[in-house]
């Protein structure tokens, strides 16, 4: 079970430390993400047909780039054991994060239920953005699969771990928790940290406004719970099923 051990305010210098550590720690997270989202969408604007979700590191190898893309994609949790030893001592260990290996019916089964939720909240978004996708494709980006192999669901399956942990740990594990400590209310929190999630989505193009109901719901479910296995195992069955459907399909 979670610990709820409720946040002390932190005041004073502390304080001040606190809100610059926090800058620091999520510049270092962010500004790789936000620069490459960047560049993603300014290839799609000037129409360069060979971007694909997958890295061709090596020429006609496969399950060469298989390997390398998924060591090449490990840096984007690189943040991930600085967050938890900078939480750690100012007394939010990962147990009291609810940080741990998920549990089926603590964890798992409630994440898929998060995943739905967005799934279908998604949906009810694209009814009134129809006419744009029709008539304005360029507004949206959707980063096209490529022809791979079968066994590529392997990558999917690592690149959607490495991201469920990474972006929960720092997005809600660390920043809802620091956000807490500097008396932020609970729906302050959600929206900056709304705002700092979607800003690495903009490859997307408008298309990042379908990113905003699951980053509702699982910052939501953090907030309530205190149980971060819960939104990673959300992240990783929501990123894993798209991906394994979209390699398949």
């Amino acid at each position: 079970m979670t610990l709820r051990t409720p946040l002390v305010l932190a005041e004073g210098p502390a304080r001040r430390r606190l809100v610059w550590e926090t800058r620091f720690v999520m510049v270092a997270f962010l500004l790789p993400a936000v620069m490459a989202a960047v560049v993603l969408f300014a290839q799609h604007v000037a129409g360069v047909a060979s971007v694909t979700r997958f890295p061709n590191i090596v020429s006609g190898q496969p399950v060469t780039n298989l390997v390398l893309g998924i060591l090449d994609y490990f840096p984007v949790a690189a943040m991930v054991p600085l967050a938890l030893f900078l939480l750690s001592r100012t007394g939010q260990p990962p147990h009291v994060l609810g940080f741990a290996v998920p549990r089926f019916f603590a964890d798992i089964l409630p994440g898929l239920g998060l995943a739905a939720a967005s799934w279908a909240t998604e949906f009810a978004i694209l009814i009134p953005l129809a006419p744009l996708l029709v008539h304005h494709t360029s507004l949206f980006n959707e980063v096209p699969t490529g022809h791979v192999p079968s066994y590529y669901v392997i990558w999917g399956i690592a690149i959607s771990a490495t991201t469920a942990v990474a972006e929960e740990v720092l997005v809600n594990g660390y920043l809802i928790t620091r956000l807490g400590q500097l008396g932020w209310t609970p729906n302050g929190a959600l929206v900056l940290s709304l705002i700092l999630r979607t800003s690495y989505h903009v490859y997307y193009g408008l298309g990042f406004l379908l990113t905003i109901p699951f980053g509702f719901f699982v910052t939501r479910s953090f907030q309530k719970h205190r149980r971060l296995s819960r939104p990673i195992a959300a992240h990783f069955l929501f990123d894993a099923i798209l991906v394994t459907i979209s390699i398949l399909a």
